[in-house]
């Protein structure tokens, strides 16, 4: 009997590659389901759809960016109360004050191990493994 996954993870990336390496490492390591969007747009209406546990969010998307996601994601009330952590390749949003003021819960520099990305998840969101 296979046991459900504990955590639903919403993870909006536009790369591909990002896409499985994170949700390989999420399910595999974490047991945790993993749904993917695309983009912004296709993260917004998942994250109200779906009302995840948390939201993994990449900053540089073409259309609607990773911070113009997060306002939108804080403005509707589905949403508002989902954690979300930045992926990202921008070393200045891995600094506290700066994620932590657009109202994000954490930062993950890319490139990240894989094999220690749900530790890195769970301790910023206080999550027991």
């Amino acid at each position: 009997m296979v046991e459900p996954a504990s955590k639903k993870i919403l993870f909006v990336d536009d790369e591909p590659y990002m896409q499985k390496i994170v949700k390989i490492s999420l399910e595999t390591i974490g047991s945790w389901e993993v749904v993917v969007a695309n983009s912004g747009a296709e993260g917004l209406i998942k994250a109200e759809e779906l009302k995840p546990d948390a939201i993994l969010l990449d900053v540089l998307m073409p259309e609607i960016d990773g911070i113009a996601c997060l306002k939108k994601l804080q403005l509707n009330i589905h949403s508002q109360t989902i954690p979300v952590i930045f992926i990202t390749s921008f070393l200045s949003f891995t600094e506290p004050h700066q994620f932590l003021s657009l109202g994000a819960v954490g930062a993950i520099a890319k490139p990240f191990n894989p094999l220690t990305l749900v530790s890195e998840i769970a301790k910023i969101l206080g999550w027991s493994l």
